[in-house]
């Protein structure tokens, strides 16, 4: 299968048709290149409708804060799909978003959280620790907003260590203890900005990491990162996302010991990883579950489809089970196999089918979903699909060879099933209505959830 194909999906979100045609005889290196270089060009977002906050938001503002809150979600899935976009920014934010994991409840904090990732994504991970820890959004999630000096509250210095930068097994609790008093007063207030509470914080004597002295937040984020268990830590957890949840540790300590050396430079670990030859082998390619943001964006973004109501991108995340801005916890989101269940099963091999033929499909979802809701969001799921680039790049009518390039383009590796019992399953079409079907058997194979 495509090395550029592979790195299109684990840098981004695929390829549309007119990337592919483009793209599928470049160079690895100048791929590479153009990934960072478009990462690069990127900038920050422009705000959308981001209100003001308040102290104590009434049921009315509550609810705005929800819908703005989704418009950002549903402009994030738009931009991994728009080929006019950076999807390898967009990718490097979904893993930092996940890595980090923060529930935003409010619009502002929300948006100014994914900007501060994207900021840093590529950058020096300790910038991106310390941008991270002095987020508002953050603050607020860990309750550092309540960490005093006279009472310390351990949530936001124990997932630092634990799930942020070092991980389980290097730290003790006494450490925590420590680490806790050093981020008393770093707080935000109702603009949305940090601020640090003097009067909060404590300026004593702490024992951390068996180092001794007055130390405050930025301090400690150093201390944990002069520990090589640390580079040891993300590169095994970046290994996992875009490698192969199978670790290889000969690679990923030879990836550990570059990521120390060069003092956490993001850039230079990411592209080490997608020059490397290992990262082409055949064990990497088409092995991994494709999450639902990943499923989404990636049909999306390879059959420009269009949403007429944005709130189905909501929907569709909430049914199966990844809600950006909402992972389930601080951990984050599981990944691999708990992707698919039961609830999500039919609905991940039928999406397609769905969004071609919304209007004759009876869609369904998770049963804990209330039946009102369902049928309401059926009627929501309304989407257009112009699959005029893709037939562009079809090199004839011949229905065989129509099925092996739209294989060759939608899938990551070969099918187990007889791709000649996908043409007879779509014979009954002929022109863009053999296409369609031709598409909605291809993307319900068990191959099209991978990547």
């Amino acid at each position: 299968m495509s090395k550029i194909k592979h790195l299109y999906w684990r840098a981004g979100f695929g390829l549309s048709p007119q990337e592919w045609e483009e793209r599928k005889n470049w160079s690895i290196a100048k791929a590479v290149d153009q990934l960072f270089r478009e990462a690069k060009a990127a900038g920050p977002l422009q705000a959308l409708n981001v209100s003001s906050l308040t102290k104590k938001p009434t049921k009315e503002q509550k609810k705005m804060e929800r819908k703005y809150v989704g418009r950002q979600n549903t402009a994030c899935l738009v931009r991994m799909a728009n080929p006019n976009e950076s999807a390898f920014m967009e990718r490097m934010s979904l893993f930092w978003h996940g890595h980090f994991a923060c529930s935003s409840k409010l619009s502002k904090l929300a948006f100014n959280q994914i900007n501060t990732i994207r900021k840093h994504a590529l950058g020096n991970f300790r910038d991106l620790v310390l941008a991270v820890a002095k987020d508002p959004s953050m603050i607020r999630y860990l309750n550092n907003q309540q960490n005093k000096k006279n009472k310390p509250n351990e949530n936001f210095a124990r997932e630092l260590m634990e799930l942020f930068t070092i991980g389980r097994g290097h730290y003790t609790e006494q450490d925590i203890k420590e680490a806790a008093r050093a981020f008393t007063g770093w707080s935000s207030n109702l603009s949305g900005t940090f601020i640090f509470r003097r009067r909060q914080h404590d300026f004593g004597t702490k024992t951390f990491m068996g180092r001794t002295g007055k130390f405050d937040g930025d301090e400690i984020i150093d201390i944990i990162l002069e520990q090589r268990e640390t580079a040891q830590f993300i590169c095994t957890k970046v290994y996992r996302y875009f490698v192969n949840e199978i670790v290889d540790t000969r690679i990923v300590d030879q990836l550990a010991t570059q990521f120390y050396q060069s003092d956490y430079n993001i850039e230079a670990l990411m592209r080490s990883i997608f020059t490397s030859d290992w990262f082409y082998d055949k064990k990497n390619i088409g092995t991994k579950i494709k999450s639902p943001v990943d499923l989404v964006a990636g049909i999306s973004r390879s059959l420009n489809i269009r949403y007429d109501n944005e709130q189905a991108l909501i929907f569709i995340q909430k049914a199966l089970g990844q809600i950006l801005f909402n992972p389930p916890n601080v951990a984050g989101w599981i990944g691999g196999k708990a992707w698919i269940d039961n609830a999500t099963m039919m609905l991940r091999l039928n999406l397609v089918n769905y969004l071609l033929y919304a209007s004759d499909v009876d869609f369904r979802t998770k049963s804990n979903l209330k039946a009102s809701a369902r049928n309401k969001a059926m009627r929501k799921l309304e989407a257009r699909v112009n699959l005029a680039p893709l037939q562009q790049i079809l090199s004839t009518n011949n229905q065989e060879r129509t099925i092996e390039e739209l294989s060759d383009f939608l899938l990551q590796r070969d099918p187990a099933v007889d791709k000649k019992l996908i043409q007879q399953y779509a014979q009954s079409g002929t022109g863009q209505d053999f296409i369609k079907m031709a598409i909605a058997r291809i993307t319900s194979l068990p191959e099209y959830q991978l990547c």
